[in-house]
């Protein structure tokens, strides 16, 4: 990887939490760090905290039209880009709800706009390679069920949210093979146990924590050549069973093309 003063580096969600203190201690390293978030306000209040070379993109990632439009303007202001980190992510409070686009709010938001996001910037990742795909995922796993991947049965907020946090890794280790001999790498964390954040009503890991963990996945010469891997923290770890599964993960991706309109090359 370049040394962290020449690289640009796009995370989502950055305007609170984990993706805020990330943004932080990037652009104070030097790094030209794009600040994504859905509303105006506090992507200025963002960029005004962090200083830097940072700049602001707008897009609700709840609908597929705005994370196209995010790409879009990424590829036009940006023609290299040396990481993506897709933070951005819902909780698992609330009943049902669907994305403007007719999906489950959780498994668009925290799955499937990153994967529409992440094959939309994937030319430029190529392009400007070596370079590293960081998901932000979660300890909690639960296995999809590809006959109802919408939840419209027994939906649970938990389940909603566990079952989009795996859907990542899946999406992580199909990515890393298909990127294997590129120069670019895809890695998913789980960050911290229940930090401070907008969505932790009783914090049980420090942001501190989870800032080291995700840090480490975006800077970490020793990770140059490490893909397709699932870290607990500052450990590798293993996810659910199902993440290793190359027939589940082609049923994802077929999902996942099926629901975005987007056909991999």
């Amino acid at each position: 990887m370049r040394p962290i003063d020449q690289q640009t580096i796009l995370i989502t969600g950055a305007t609170d939490g984990l993706g805020r203190a990330l943004a932080a201690e990037l652009a104070a390293e030097g790094a030209t760090v794009l600040v994504h978030g859905r509303d105006d306000r506090r992507g200025e209040e963002t960029l005004k905290e962090i200083g830097g070379r940072a700049s602001w993109y707008r897009a609700d990632l709840s609908s597929l039209a705005e994370t196209r439009a995010l790409a879009e303007a990424v590829r036009a202001d940006h023609p290299r880009l040396d990481v993506l980190v897709n933070n951005a992510g819902i909780g698992s409070a609330g009943p049902r709800r669907e994305s403007a686009d007719g999906h489950e709010l959780t498994f668009q938001v925290n799955y499937l706009s990153g994967y529409l996001l992440t094959r939309l910037l994937l030319p430029t990742l190529t392009a400007s390679a070596p370079a590293r795909i960081v998901n932000v995922s979660s300890l909690g796993q639960t296995a999809i069920d590809f006959d109802d991947p919408m939840i419209t049965r027994g939906y649970s907020g938990t389940r909603a949210y566990c079952q989009s946090k795996l859907a990542q890794i899946l999406f992580t280790i199909d990515l890393a093979g298909e990127l294997a001999g590129t120069g670019v790498t895809a890695n998913a964390l789980h960050p911290a146990t229940y930090m401070p954040t907008k969505m932790v009503a009783s914090p049980i890991s420090t942001l501190e924590e989870g800032v080291r963990a995700t840090h480490r996945l975006v800077t970490d010469p020793a990770l140059d050549e490490v893909s397709g891997r699932f870290f607990d923290g500052l450990r590798e770890s293993r996810a659910d069973g199902q993440a290793y599964d190359p027939r589940a993960r082609a049923r994802l991706r077929e999902l996942s093309e099926q629901l975005t309109s987007f056909t991999s090359p």
